[in-house]
């Protein structure tokens, strides 16, 4: 009688744990409100991850009203999400976005780009970089 009720106890357990891990992920999905999801950038291009190391950095990029990031490309994805203000980015010859507070993009990859603060307030974003490989974050390029 004893190994029953042990056996029968360890059943109950596993299924109490299998239950617990089933649910799991639907509770953590339950916390979550995506921003963006996707496998191209905001050009079309298709993103892929440098060859090697991996070396994901988050950061806070605050610009002044009438404040720009110069010219610049990535050699790496990049997530980023507008806190405040707004941000005017020329693409070149892919023409110009206009992101404010709440919008999210996956950047130009490769692609020469300049933003600036167009709005009458500081923008503020966090931009997080899925980088790796010895490819830079960001690279300063000559004015388009």
């Amino acid at each position: 009688m004893k190994h029953l009720i042990i056996a029968a106890s360890l059943y109950a357990f596993s299924l109490a744990s299998a239950f617990a891990e089933d649910q799991a992920p639907q509770q953590y999905q339950n916390l979550l409100t995506p921003l963006l999801q996707g496998g191209t950038d905001v050009l079309g291009a298709p993103l892929s991850y440098p060859d090697g190391p991996v070396n994901i950095t988050s950061a806070m990029v605050t610009i002044p009203p009438g404040g720009t990031t110069g010219w610049h490309s990535h050699e790496v994805p990049l997530f980023a999400h507008i806190l405040e203000g707004e941000l005017t980015v020329d693409y070149g010859e892919k023409g110009t976005k206009t992101y404010r507070a709440g919008d999210s993009v996956l950047e130009a990859m490769n692609w020469p780009h300049n933003g600036t603060n167009t709005g009458d307030v500081p923008m503020r974003l966090i931009a997080i970089y899925m980088g790796g490989g010895g490819k830079q974050n960001t690279v300063t390029v000559p004015a388009q």
